[in-house]
């Protein structure tokens, strides 16, 4: 019994900014999260000495640090077809069905946001991780019946920015969990080195350092300053990429010395100058600046906090001292000190 396989929605624009010639296609060109390139080349050597399949694989870590990327990169290095979809896609057991009954023995499936999974369908998705098989209901009222339908083992691998929305029992699922942490400015280089070869770029070390150090730590937005950056080069600097080529344009684009944009330093200047530094709530933080909360937690916050702009706490967001000194402010002195002035 087959599904018709459904049609998969266009990605969206931040989908498209790292585009198929900027991927890396194998471990030996993925750049960067070097621990966890060396497990999965020994876990994917393994496999495929044994002519097994490899296990689930769940990659989680802000976006833009190149989970996509990986994945197509394990099925690359597996020999394999990936079939990618989506979390929020797979909005019926049958959907997942009409995927999973079309793969062949060892081809990866692919699944993005799968934190944002139908809990109908991610209790599905157990036994087909398990023991390859699915559990269907035929049928309705006192004629239904359950079934058992075979499948081909297969490789899932899962995507997630908020690996703490996963439930206990999708995750103990995964043979393996791997976590993407940040990039560093000399792995940003290379990534930006790279991609300019690729785009066909003069970028010089300079020019690729100041890219390095305002990309926040995610290649993806290294990757989308190279394109604004080479537009500004080749229509008001010969088209050659230089520090001071890079500076003149991020200052245009808005992004300053420490890689923030208008949104990072709006929350940061609303926590000082609204909220005198904090705490405050996130709900309330996200109706002052006009953005989704989950935007917030997800996109802004992690680099923010890891970079030591900004805290959490119990009472809510708190601006640090390293924002005071990163917009000219003089540190607010705690309200209880306030009352004793």
């Amino acid at each position: 019994m087959r599904w018709p396989s459904p049609v998969a929605p266009e990605p969206v624009e931040d989908d498209l900014v790292v585009e198929t010639p900027l991927r890396p296609r194998t471990l030996d060109d993925y750049i960067g999260q070097e621990s966890i390139r060396e497990n999965l080349r020994v876990q994917i050597a393994a496999a495929r000495s044994r002519g097994d399949v490899l296990d689930h694989v769940l990659l989680y870590g802000p976006p833009g640090l190149g989970k996509t990327s990986l994945a197509h990169v394990i099925a690359n290095e597996l020999g394999v077809a990936i079939r990618p979809t989506a979390g929020p896609v797979l909005e019926r057991p049958g959907d997942l069905a009409a995927i999973l009954t079309n793969l062949e023995r060892g081809h990866v499936f692919f699944v993005d946001e799968i934190h944002r999974l139908n809990h109908v369908v991610e209790e599905t998705l157990y036994p087909a991780m398990e023991d390859f098989q699915l559990d269907l209901v035929v049928g309705q009222g006192p004629t239904a019946r359950s079934i058992k339908l075979p499948l081909r083992p297969f490789c899932l691998i899962g995507a997630t920015t908020r690996a703490g929305l996963l439930t206990s029992a999708l995750r103990d699922r995964f043979g393996a969990t791997f976590r993407l942490d940040f990039y560093g400015r000399e792995d940003l280089q290379r990534i930006l080195r790279r991609s300019a070869t690729i785009l066909g770029v003069a970028l010089d070390d300079d020019g690729a350092a100041e890219l390095a150090g305002r990309a926040r730590g995610t290649p993806r937005i290294a990757n989308r300053l190279l394109r604004r950056v080479r537009d500004f080069a080749e229509v008001r600097a010969q088209g050659k990429i230089t520090r001071t080529v890079a500076r003149d344009a991020l200052a245009l684009l808005d992004v300053d010395e420490a890689g923030f944009d208008k949104m990072d330093r709006a929350l940061l200047l609303t926590i000082v100058d609204k909220f005198g530094g904090g705490p405050v709530g996130i709900d309330t933080l996200a109706a002052a600046v006009g953005e989704e909360r989950d935007t917030i937690e997800d996109v802004y916050e992690p680099f923010l906090i890891q970079e030591g702009f900004l805290a959490r706490t119990p009472k809510g967001r708190v601006a640090t001292a390293l924002a005071y000194a990163h917009f000219g402010r003089r540190v607010a002195a705690p309200a209880a000190q306030q009352k004793l002035l």
